[in-house]
């Protein structure tokens, strides 16, 4: 097996990154709501790129909506 091969067997698929806006379209409520659910901690998890740059993981936005139906 070459090192290319090695490398591409052994690296993983890049999690999918939401912006706040194109969570808040499929959840259905303003990027203001999401933002204080963000803050107070009851939103989905955040991942933020930079201060002033917050990403969501569609698996994580997922996750969340399980447990807000259970």
């Amino acid at each position: 097996m070459s090192a290319r091969t090695k490398s591409a067997a052994v690296r993983t698929e890049l999690p999918v990154m939401l912006t706040s806006y194109e969570v808040a379209r499929v959840l259905q409520v303003s990027p203001s709501t999401l933002c204080r659910w963000r803050q107070t901690g009851q939103g989905p998890r955040v991942t933020w790129l930079t201060p002033n740059c917050p990403r969501y993981a569609k698996d994580d936005v997922d996750a969340w909506l399980a447990r807000m139906a259970a």
